[in-house]
């Protein structure tokens, strides 16, 4: 009996969502096909139905996850509220952020290792990575689109490489105090915070 188009579209998102969680969380040459295809509840062998390879599974994972991370953050711009930079800071360098890798930040868990990943794979990033920055431009500091964009670009860097580093460490007190300097730099208590000169 042939599968309907809904159960097939239904099994493929099942897949992507299953290897985006595990993309995060073990990296991507950390897990294979056969372990992905067991925690989405399938066999290794019905693989081939719904992707080409590996690689294109990485692809679409990574495009699924950044067009969802995009989105939450647009619904962050959107909230209309005077605090919404400082209220985004404080959600995600949190303690909860930090040890959820495979539900948090894309850019944290495999920004480092998409590097390595095919043309595909750091198009679909970079792609993603783009619209988000769009997201953060909206509320980060500046006089120009170009000072927010500039400036969007630093305040994301600044929360991955802080989550990143929390992420790192083998010291609980140090985590948090890498999370703590970092929020405190970015909501304009450090010394240096937004540049909103521009």
């Amino acid at each position: 009996m042939r599968v309907s188009r809904e159960k097939f579209t239904e099994t493929r998102a099942r897949i992507l969502d299953t290897a985006a969680k595990l993309f995060r969380e073990k990296g991507f040459d950390g897990i294979g096909l056969a372990d992905i295809m067991k925690a989405a509840g399938l066999t290794h062998g019905g693989f081939y139905k719904h992707f080409d390879s590996k690689d294109d599974l990485e692809a679409c994972a990574t495009s699924l996850v950044m067009e969802k991370a995009a989105a939450n953050w647009r619904r962050i711009a959107a909230g209309g509220e005077p605090r919404q930079l400082d209220n985004f800071v404080e959600n995600y360098l949190t303690p909860q952020h930090r040890d959820n890798m495979g539900g948090g930040c894309v850019l944290a868990a495999l920004g480092a290792d998409v590097a390595r990943q095919s043309p595909r794979v750091r198009s679909a990033f970079a792609d993603g990575l783009d619209d988000m920055l769009e997201q953060m431009a909206m509320t980060a500091p500046g006089g120009t689109p170009e000072a927010r964009r500039q400036n969007a670009i630093a305040i994301i860097a600044e929360l991955v490489g802080g989550l990143i580093l929390a992420r790192a460490v083998d010291d609980p007190d140090f985590s948090r105090e890498i999370l703590a300097a970092t929020s405190h730099d970015l909501s304009g208590g450090g010394e240096r915070g937004p540049n909103t000169d521009e």
